[in-house]
């Protein structure tokens, strides 16, 4: 008893020296557990949610008293936060704080969630209108008086992997350049656990790629003398991780579907890359970007054998069904090259977004 009260002390007096951090978002807590006391429980009913981009999910999480029936004891308020982990878990990124009536939500989150309480014990949280920089493992943290608990729910997105390099050719992207290179083609750097997801479902590339936690990976499932060696058992190799701002390399991206339309435009003749883009405009479109030929192709089932134009200056075409001369080992996005933009002649892949 002695201890407990030291202890008590102890919280009270840096509470006094430091009365400019009790605001809802700053506040420090020192948490003493009680032996014989009401132990709060904190718990997640799935551990994985599965969602798509432009949706809206609920993460779940509760909280109880092991030793009683009710959800608080009622001589404390509440204190209910939500935080996303980032990939590397160096560090969390602030979602929503809220106690009593009182609620804050930060940055790109504000507006776009808030709490289910469905109940005086539900502290599940509802994200709307879904991004792609949203997925990932999100902590629930419940505080009442000088308990606290948490839990770990995974928001994963339906969506498509795919690997990238720019104009100039592999391995010239360092991780800042990668991910605006991501951003550039509507995807983002893709995590790990989706690069994993996408090599159990078949991908194989042979060039190493940035991963959003600055680790340089790349999937193999058909081992051969210049991937490794053709001895090797398939799996995802692994460089390790590099210097952000010297280092470089392609990188890996990952898409979601998308609210509007992907299609092949219909011209009298092939075009330029600048007639390209022009057309697309005429149409009251824009030229297609990779991430979206890609999350057709994928999503979608979008089959097309006609090369044409993206906005990066590629030439691409998506094949679901492989047919003799269209492909015909492989479902996949086909990759023609970076052709000359003022000479070469290809048809026009748009997308018309949907208001």
């Amino acid at each position: 008893m002695k201890s407990l009260l030291f202890l008590v002390l102890i919280s009270v007096c840096w509470a006094q020296h430091h009365p400019d951090n009790s605001s809802l978002e700053h506040e420090r807590i020192i948490h003493i557990q009680a032996e014989n006391g009401p132990r709060l429980l904190v718990v997640a009913e799935q551990a994985k949610i599965f969602s798509h981009r432009g949706g809206n999910v609920t993460l779940p999480c509760k909280f109880y008293h092991e030793h009683t029936s009710t959800a608080g004891s009622g001589t404390h308020k509440i204190r209910v936060k939500w935080t996303k982990l980032t990939s590397d878990y160096l560090k969390e990124v602030d979602v929503i704080v809220a106690m009593g009536h009182h609620r804050k939500s930060y940055g790109n989150y504000q507006g776009r969630v808030f709490l289910r309480e469905s109940s005086e014990n539900d502290a599940s949280l509802i994200i709307t209108h879904i991004m792609l920089e949203d997925y990932g493992r999100y902590k629930c943290e419940v505080i009442e008086g000088l308990e606290d608990d948490t839990a770990v729910v995974a928001l994963n997105l339906e969506g498509v992997v795919f690997p990238y390099s720019p104009r100039l050719g592999r391995y010239n992207l360092n991780f800042h350049e990668a991910q605006r290179a991501c951003l550039d083609q509507d995807s983002v750097i893709a995590s790990f656990d989706q690069l994993y997801d996408a090599w159990r479902s078949g991908l194989d590339w042979c060039n190493a790629g940035w991963l959003s936690d600055g680790s340089v990976q790349y999937p193999i499932t058909k081992p051969r003398e210049p991937c490794g060696g053709k001895n090797t058992v398939p799996g995802v190799r692994n460089y390790g991780f590099w210097d952000k701002d010297k280092s470089r390399y392609d990188v890996f991206c990952f898409t979601s579907n998308f609210n509007g339309r992907f299609y092949y435009l219909i011209h009298p003749t092939k075009l330029t890359y600048d007639e390209a883009v022009q057309a697309c405009l005429k149409d009251g479109a824009q030229i297609a970007k990779v991430g979206q030929i890609f999350a057709a192709w994928k999503l979608l089932g979008y089959d097309r054998c006609d090369a044409g134009w993206l906005a990066d200056g590629s030439v691409r075409y998506p094949i679901s069904r492989p047919r003799k001369r269209c492909s015909p080992n492989e479902a996949a996005v086909r990759f023609v090259g970076f052709p000359d933009k003022k000479h070469k002649l290809y048809g026009v892949y748009c997308f018309r977004a949907y208001n």
